[in-house]
């Protein structure tokens, strides 16, 4: 009679601690299916940036406009040098570019940034 109690709870036991097991192993998997696709995403993501960086760097090769840029910025640079008329005229230019709407200071930021490739200096013109 005891045998006949046992039989059923002990299949009872091991049919809930079977169920158990199988519901870890299924929330295991289902963490290590979340870990490879974060995985993967991540790896998509730094691929498209280098893809995205080559890209623009190719794109440049026969363009003007860095060298373009390079004369912009040299002119501040070499009128400061020829006396007070230069100093006056470079001081008056940068005052009033500061008095200039916020998102076109920010455009020249991200103009320079992305024609000398330098995603990380658009940083610099977030805090400003």
């Amino acid at each position: 009679m005891l045998q006949t109690l046992i039989g059923p709870i002990a299949e009872l036991a091991g049919g809930w601690l079977n169920a158990k097991t199988q519901a870890q192993q299924a929330n295991a998997k289902l963490k290590l299916t979340e870990a490879e696709a974060k995985a993967k995403i991540l790896v998509s993501k730094e691929t498209s940036v280098q893809d995205w960086e080559r890209i623009m760097a190719q794109g440049s090769q026969n363009s003007w406009k860095d060298e373009w840029l390079v004369l912009l910025f040299s002119i501040p640079l070499i009128l400061v040098f020829t006396g007070e008329w230069g100093r006056t005229v470079v001081a008056e230019g940068f005052t009033a570019l500061e008095q200039m709407p916020e998102w076109y200071q920010y455009t020249l930021g991200v103009i320079v940034a992305s024609s000398f490739a330098v995603r990380s200096a658009t940083k610099f013109f977030k805090k400003g």
